[in-house]
């Protein structure tokens, strides 16, 4: 074990990336956005979750706190089923990341699994196993040194 202490093991974004694009005047009108849930234009559909990264050696994970686009379909499931005990148990949902991740290639519509967790908890995004290094790092693991490196990228 490390000692890692003042070290984030987390960043995130409070929006999706479609919301920082918007003009800050016309975000009110467009969006409807809670600390979990968003809705653009009463069109799009996203949802927040934590993109999580085993770290190497360690009983932690790092965690990108990301947001997710979903159809309207399941948006509608996961509003049914989000303050019901046993959401858990129900089948992953798909989507498209809508977070744009420093220090990777275009992480923009990643193909995604959102796996609903526990009441209290934000669902796992799962990223379809491709070659893209994120996706890699959530498969594989990072280490401690990577943590930092990343640490050193976000400040």
């Amino acid at each position: 074990m490390n000692d890692h202490s003042g070290i984030p093991l987390s960043y995130g974004s409070d929006a999706p990336y479609h919301y920082y694009e918007i003009e800050p005047s016309e975000r009110n009108k467009r969006f409807e956005l809670t600390s979990d849930l968003c809705i653009m234009d009463d069109e799009y559909y996203f949802i927040r979750g934590c993109l999580e990264i085993p770290i190497l050696e360690e009983d932690e994970n790092f965690i990108w706190d990301v947001w997710v686009s979903i159809s309207k379909a399941s948006y509608r499931k996961v509003i049914e089923e989000w303050n019901n005990k046993g959401r858990e148990n129900t089948s992953p949902y798909f989507g498209w990341l809508a977070t744009l991740i420093p220090g990777y290639p275009e992480t923009l519509n990643l193909k995604t699994n959102v796996h609903i967790r526990q009441i209290g908890y934000r669902p796992f995004i799962e990223l379809e196993p491709t070659m893209h290094p994120l996706a890699l790092e959530q498969r594989n693991g990072i280490d401690f040194e990577r943590v930092k490196e990343i640490q050193k990228m976000m400040q």
